[in-house]
């Protein structure tokens, strides 16, 4: 007997096809939609969405959807936003945020309905086992050593899992699925009728980078990337995968092109064109934005050089992650020495006033 999904359950899993369906129908003129009175109060709660997904807050309430059609055109208008945007970083939040808004209604879902929303996904939850590339393909943001194959059970070409384990992995297909139909192919028209949106959501987005990040700081770079700006300066001609990694370095913790072209500029056969074409192309403006390998991966390549006590700490797995740790050292130690010299300079100003009223009264 098929399983029948109404619309308070489809506002649950708005990524199945029947949600796309009913879209679809109650949107067939995206343009037309995004201008009417009914599709702005949909793009008011796209923007609530997406902003949920920008700050992490997947606190989630099984209400049964008071409105579930505005839930399923919300999914959709948030995924148009952040096309628009051209923000990897993004997709990657709005794809988590949706996978876990999904697992939590998962958990309490009807078996059938569970199984059916499992499979769609191409996720087989009574089976024990999985391929090996299947399995392969769905656990490399799957930071726990559990998860890596070499602490798996492994046999005649499959890894076996447990019950609770497929229920972990059905969350990480739909991040992944959802993260691969993004960013979609939305034209110009209509995202220059999302443009106000799209503003606000980079605006919010650029501010979370600061609070994360800061204002760049070129000391508290990692020593694998110091010593690549330093080839750079030397003229030596760096390999590929060293200009990439720097200049995907450089656009995560929120340099723009002109500051990252900068960098390049140290370089004694430094070519403007060329060098701003390869970073345009790294920080996304080609569609596709990437980020910087993590340690393992630089150790691969080679670039792994001149580690520090900070390298060695078991929770440095990344560039990012040493950058904002050595960051925040520096950014408290300049706060404690600026608030030594300014808490000096008062007792020396008051020292003085002192003496100036003791002269007075004499």
């Amino acid at each position: 007997m098929p399983v029948e999904f109404d619309k308070k359950d489809l506002a649950k899993y708005p990524f199945l096809k029947e949600a796309q369906s009913l879209v679809n129908d109650r949107a067939y003129s995206v343009e037309n939609f995004i201008k009417s009175e009914f599709g702005k109060k949909i793009s008011a709660k796209a923007i609530s969405r997406i902003n949920s997904a920008l700050n992490n807050n997947y606190i989630f309430e099984d209400d049964r959807q008071d409105n579930p059609e505005a839930e399923i055109l919300s999914y959709a208008i948030s995924r148009l936003v952040v096309s628009c945007m051209k923000e990897r970083q993004m997709n990657d939040k709005l794809c988590r945020y949706e996978s876990e808004r999904a697992a939590f209604f998962l958990q309490t879902e009807k078996p059938e309905k569970k199984d059916y929303v499992a499979i769609s996904m191409g996720i087989d939850l009574e089976s024990r086992r999985i391929k090996v590339p299947d399995y392969i393909e769905l656990v490399p943001n799957l930071r726990d050593a559990r998860w890596q194959l070499v602490n798996r059970d492994v046999n005649e070409g499959y890894v076996s899992i447990k019950r609770e384990e497929s229920e972990e992995l059905l969350k990480e297909r739909i991040r992944s699925v959802l993260h691969k139909q993004l960013p979609l192919p939305v034209g110009d028209s209509i995202c220059s009728l999302l443009q106000s949106m799209v503003g606000e959501i980079s605006r919010a987005y650029q501010e979370k980078l600061m609070e994360q990040f800061g204002e760049v700081n070129e000391s508290a770079f990692p020593p694998c990337m110091k010593a690549i700006i330093n080839a750079v300066s030397a003229g030596t001609n760096i390999p590929h995968t060293a200009r990439f990694s720097l200049t995907a370095f450089m656009h995560t913790i929120g340099m723009d092109t002109t500051g990252i072209v900068e960098v390049y500029t140290r370089a004694p056969d430094f070519d403007v064109d060329k060098t701003l074409y390869q970073v345009e192309h790294i920080s996304g403006r080609s569609g596709t934005e990437y980020t910087p390998p993590g340690c393992a991966t630089m150790k691969t390549y080679g670039l792994c050089v001149n580690a520090d006590s900070l390298c060695k700490n078991k929770n440095i797995a990344h560039p990012l992650s040493y950058y904002k740790i050595k960051k925040k050292k520096e950014d408290s130690f300049k706060k404690t020495v600026e608030s030594e010299t300014n808490k000096n300079r008062t007792e020396v100003l008051t020292k003085k006033n002192n003496h100036k009223d003791s002269s007075v009264e004499k």
